[in-house]
């Protein structure tokens, strides 16, 4: 007897990454976790703040925002600097403290990311932070100006209401761990949207093979910019298929949003080379959809920990180890590899959050765009047994 039973739709899956629905962009493979933590050294620790809901009342909520915290490495970065350099693709959109890298070739603090009208509150909590633990600062020693990322999270969050606290910093920076990071709605992410869908924090990286130097890139990024047209997945207009589908949600206006994008690496580089790792990270940017818009900040910040600058030494002389230029072909790729796969991430992982006001930004919802790049010809990757733990990404 046939089954009156009406066919149900298949549910959709749990949040995954990328790779594990078989997406794997490039041709370089992943790092353990698959994240700027693979890189030795670097931690990454989130502070998430979501309260309230209903209509925005402005300095009250609802808030769905929070802070990212990355620690370039394992010492006390104030004594111990590491080599950094950023490029600005489009500058709609504000790294505090950038100025002072690119001029010295060297971050002093923890990069921090938020949102936009958060930026003062972190940088204040951020010299409250280290004064404390460096009395010296601004008396004998050079004053310090925070590295402060951010993105504006307003379609989601009262952000009016400056809901970032001293306390919010401090948890992300003494959270910040090694290993698997936290993404999605998580940290500075929690209240962004990229490409009409649920955005915000993303992760990856690449290791090159021992012929190549064996050095790991890793990429964080705040994402949140696009429109849904423009969403391509591994080279898919997947955002112009899906649009027809999401015509009835109400997507932001007059707001291109924004993305932050951190890229650390313990390959040996000099400030000018970080800087030319940090274009090539644009490229990714631009594989999945960006297109520096107007209204738009594509900002890219860079650190290489592979050499460690003390503030002092005994003749004032430190000497460091560099990798040629001719050498850094290899870092291009897997920066440009590992970006897009960060923001992908970002997209992947996040869920469905509503904000003020009856603002939503749904999730990307991953079959739906499996089967549409299964539809397109696109051969998913197949599975691939762990990697084992070894020097470069045992931390």
């Amino acid at each position: 007897m046939p089954s009156t039973e009406q066919k149900k739709e298949p549910k959709e899956p749990k949040r995954a990454r990328a790779r594990q629905l078989g997406v794997r962009i490039g041709q370089y493979p992943r790092g353990r976790f698959n994240a700027i933590t693979d890189v030795p050294r670097v931690r990454v620790g989130h502070s998430t703040i979501i309260e309230g809901r209903g209509k925005l009342k402005p300095g009250k909520g609802p808030a769905r925002t929070g802070v990212t915290a990355i620690l370039p490495n394992d010492g006390d970065i104030f004594e111990q600097r590491v080599v950094g350099s950023g490029f600005i693709l489009n500058g709609a959109g504000e790294i505090s403290g950038l100025t002072q890298v690119t001029e010295w070739g060297l971050i002093e603090t923890p990069i921090l990311l938020t949102n936009t009208l958060s930026v003062g509150s972190c940088s204040n909590a951020v010299v409250k932070f280290m004064v404390e633990r460096h009395p010296g600062i601004g008396v004998e020693q050079d004053v310090i100006i925070p590295v402060v990322g951010e993105c504006d999270d307003s379609w989601l969050n009262d952000i009016g209401g400056r809901h970032v606290r001293y306390q919010h910093v401090v948890e992300a920076i003494e959270n910040a761990r090694h290993g698997p990071v936290a993404e999605g709605n998580v940290g500075g992410g929690t209240g962004m949207v990229t490409c009409d869908f649920k955005g915000g924090i993303g992760t990856s990286s690449r290791k090159l093979p021992q012929h190549e130097g064996g050095y790991v890139v890793g990429v964080l990024v705040m994402s949140n910019f696009g429109r849904m047209e423009d969403l391509r997945v591994d080279g898919i207009p997947v955002g112009k298929i899906l649009a027809p589908d999401y015509a009835h949600y109400r997507a932001r206006e007059n707001n291109y949003g924004s993305i932050i994008t951190v890229v650390g690496t313990n390959a040996p580089l000099l400030p000018h080379q970080v800087t030319r790792l940090c274009k090539r990270a644009a490229l990714g940017i631009g594989r999945v959809g960006s297109y520096a818009a107007h209204g738009s900040g594509e900002i890219v910040l860079g650190f290489s920990n592979a050499n460690l600058v003390p503030r002092e030494t005994r003749k004032m002389v430190y000497r460091m180890k560099i990798l040629l230029d001719r050498r850094m072909d290899p870092l291009y790729r897997a920066v440009v590899e590992a970006t897009e796969e960060a923001i992908l991430n970002a997209l992947f992982m996040a869920e469905t959050m509503e904000g003020h006001s009856g603002h939503v930004a749904p999730a990307l919802p991953i079959r739906q765009v499996r089967e549409i790049l299964l539809s397109k010809g696109w051969v998913p990757a197949k599975p691939r047994k762990p990697q084992p733990p070894d020097s470069a990404t045992q931390r």
